[in-house]
């Protein structure tokens, strides 16, 4: 029997019978779908014909979408919203990188020079579009116990985020949780990676410029030495910040640039670092940017230095609801057992999907796309990223029994 004829997966005690599998037909729609996206990728904010595509497929399956305020984005509503039992929303973010699509072997390659999917996203459009092509289909045969929103968000790589524009634009209005995966390259696919609490860091950036009365190297004593300034700033902050911040706070400050001087023989006037700031605790995040001014400010003036300082805001850390991490957990234990899941490890990376969870509850999901027992691996912001796309059925599949047990259960209105 082809999955296409199938309505719903054999009911057992640990896995309940659910509708909702993706048939044949779709899943080579969708893998030729992310293959045309990853061919297009678009930066943050230019995601117009990846908007128009996803647009046009809602569409045609009868669904309204509507695009959002800023030009590219969009959410779409499956099912008769009330205006009173808030919904679950499905988020998928829809930018790509600036970085080379650096691989040779697949006819999908990105058809840009510096622009490549290489985080995923492709996969995590196809897998929300799937979900609601397939939820579509249960709402027209009345299989749909809730509506759920599905929601393309642009700009995620660009800080501090789409979502905050997304969030103004009202995407939330009348959600009362929301879920997301992201792409795994160190799980296989076939799994799903779950963690209540914190599973990604915020992260900041941080900007510093020093100056003093640079001067001739044969008489340092009569110029600031900006050389040595920037170098015990660069080693010093991170210490000092490691004796104030609490240790279990995950803070981390990584440089990522250093600048000063153009000839052996000249003491500089000027000196420049730049980095980021890491952090898997919400309250220490929200602290962060006095502790960091003070412990350069003070590293600074000890040799002399004047300090400028830049901290940009970008992202809160993730932080998982863990009733609706057992949602998700149910639902991957429904439709695969509960030996597809994995506890997954929390991760230094920003996402700005926990914008979202400063105003309703939701969870992040690591969708495993690794190729199992291929040894190869693939990290995330790498030209050479891809994934085995067996992994888009598992999100789909993943996220619909996710829409179908959430509806299910009775929640009280916001």
């Amino acid at each position: 029997m082809s999955r296409e004829s199938q309505t719903a997966l054999p009911g057992t005690p640990d896995r309940p019978e659910l509708p909702g599998t993706l048939p044949d037909h779709l899943r080579a729609e969708l893998i030729a779908f992310r293959r045309d996206l990853h061919m297009h990728p678009e930066l943050g904010h230019q995601e117009f014909r990846t908007t128009a595509a996803i647009k046009a497929r809602l569409e045609k399956a009868g669904l309204r979408p509507r695009v959002l305020s800023t030009g590219t984005g969009l959410i779409c509503d499956v099912g008769t919203w009330d205006g009173v039992q808030p919904v679950l929303a499905l988020r998928a973010d829809i930018d790509a990188l600036p970085i080379p699509d650096t691989k040779t072997h697949v006819p999908y390659r990105s058809t840009f020079p510096d622009r490549a999917h290489a985080c995923g996203h492709d996969v995590h459009t196809v897998t929300v579009l799937g979900a609601g092509l397939v939820l579509a289909e249960l709402d027209r045969k009345g299989l749909l116990p809730r509506p759920v929103r599905l929601l393309f968000q642009p700009a995620e790589e660009v800080l501090p985020g789409g979502a905050s524009d997304a969030i103004e634009d009202g995407v939330l209005d009348g959600v009362g949780q929301i879920v997301a995966v992201h792409c795994d390259p160190r799980v296989d696919a076939g799994k799903i990676g779950l963690r209540p609490g914190p599973i990604t860091s915020a992260c900041d950036r941080l900007e510093v410029t020093l100056a003093g009365p640079g001067g001739h190297t044969a008489r340092p004593h009569l110029t600031t030495d900006l050389v040595t300034a920037a170098a015990r700033v660069a080693v010093d902050v991170p210490a000092v910040l490691a004796r104030r911040m609490d240790a279990r706070s995950g803070m981390s400050v990584t440089w990522g640039r250093i600048e000063a001087g153009h000839a052996c023989n000249v003491i500089p006037m000027h000196a420049e670092l730049s980095g980021t700031v890491r952090c898997l605790d919400l309250n220490a995040w929200h602290g962060a940017p006095d502790q960091i001014h003070a412990a350069i400010d003070e590293v600074a003036s000890l040799h002399g230095a004047k300090s400028e300082i830049t901290y940009v805001r970008g992202v809160p850390p993730v932080v998982n609801d863990p009733v609706v991490t057992e949602l998700l957990r149910e639902a991957m234990a429904a439709r695969r057992g509960p030996e597809a899941i994995e506890d997954t490890e929390q991760s230094l990376g920003g996402e700005d999907f926990s914008w979202y969870l400063e105003h309703v509850p939701g969870a992040m999901a690591r969708l495993g796309v690794h190729k199992p027992g291929d040894p190869a691996k693939r990290d995330l912001h790498r030209g050479d990223f891809d994934v085995d796309e067996s992994a888009i059925t598992v999100g789909v599949e993943f996220f619909t029994a996710a829409a179908l047990l959430d509806g299910r259960r009775a929640r009280p209105s916001r």
